[in-house]
């Protein structure tokens, strides 16, 4: 079974609330609706880690509220609602309700106008999610003018972790409803600034490496390394090609080393098992990539 967003959200409208939860029957997310702020912070505090996406709305002390999540180190996926008012007509070119340029919480935050015979809410907590990933990319994360340099060390460290976690997670939802896999193009290896090019590839070649080294190991799991090898590959956009180019490379590194210990290289043979492991896991990422009907 497909394992489930965890959503956590603080939303006094009824039609909202109602609206809501249609959207995330239908995505099958596991949802704790709190009552009132006081709830919500104690709640996220305690769960923070589990919390997939918050989804808040526009109302008074939600700023308040922002600034005790960022006091308590939670950084989360937020989404914050607001209705369409039947006296306003609503333009969604107009852009997100915010009316100021500054963000309440963080940088990533999402801010949605919903009108009740408008399902755009899966819509907002992939964008919410997608933008939280590269939170730690923006220069202007943390907030400074507001956080001591204790708390801007934990929340950068938390953010780290949360991001592992929840990419994780995504991983393995690839291709339910075809909502929250989406990847970000900015980040494609052919789309990346040089530096950071080789950065990728030098990632994927050293745990590729890791993966050959302990593959027939019976003291180390390798799964975890060739998830986050795959991982990496499969969010930058890279070919299988290109894995296979990685192996044979690494494979004759090995060769002229057997050669210079007078060793057979035969031994080589049996490492096209760790490609065709690679390949598969690599495949069956973009395969469940491919949106579903539902």
């Amino acid at each position: 079974m497909l394992p489930q967003l965890s959503i956590c959200t603080l939303i006094q409208s009824q039609t909202l609330r109602e609206t809501l939860q249609q959207t995330l029957d239908r995505a099958r997310c596991a949802v704790v609706h709190c009552g009132n702020a006081q709830e919500f912070l104690d709640h996220a505090q305690v769960q923070k880690h589990h919390i997939d996406c918050a989804i808040l709305e526009e109302q008074a002390g939600l700023a308040e509220l922002s600034e005790q999540l960022q006091e308590a180190g939670v950084l989360l996926p937020v989404v914050i609602m607001s209705e369409v008012s039947e006296n306003v007509a609503h333009d969604k070119n107009t852009g997100p309700p915010n009316p100021s340029d500054s963000p309440l919480y963080h940088q990533a935050e999402v801010w949605l106008l919903v009108d009740p015979s408008d399902d755009n809410i899966a819509e907002g907590i992939h964008a919410a999610v997608e933008q939280f990933l590269d939170l730690s990319n923006d220069p202007n994360f943390p907030q400074r003018k507001r956080l001591n340099s204790e708390v801007i060390s934990r929340a950068e460290e938390f953010l780290m972790k949360k991001q592992r976690r929840l990419t994780e997670k995504l991983r393995e939802r690839l291709g339910y409803l075809g909502v929250y896999y989406k990847r970000n193009p900015q980040r494609f290896l052919r789309n990346l600034p040089q530096d950071e090019q080789q950065a990728v590839l030098q990632d994927i070649q050293k745990l590729y490496r890791e993966v050959v080294l302990d593959y027939f190991s019976n003291e180390v799991n390798i799964n975890p390394i060739l998830d986050e090898l795959v991982n990496i590959a499969f969010f930058a956009d890279i070919s299988v090609t290109h894995i296979v180019e990685i192996h044979m490379e690494l494979m004759d590194e090995f060769s002229k080393q057997l050669k210079l210990e007078g060793r057979s290289e035969e031994i080589l043979l049996d490492y096209r098992l760790t490609l065709i492991d690679a390949i598969a896991h690599l495949c069956e990422m973009y395969r469940r990539s491919i949106p579903r009907e539902l």
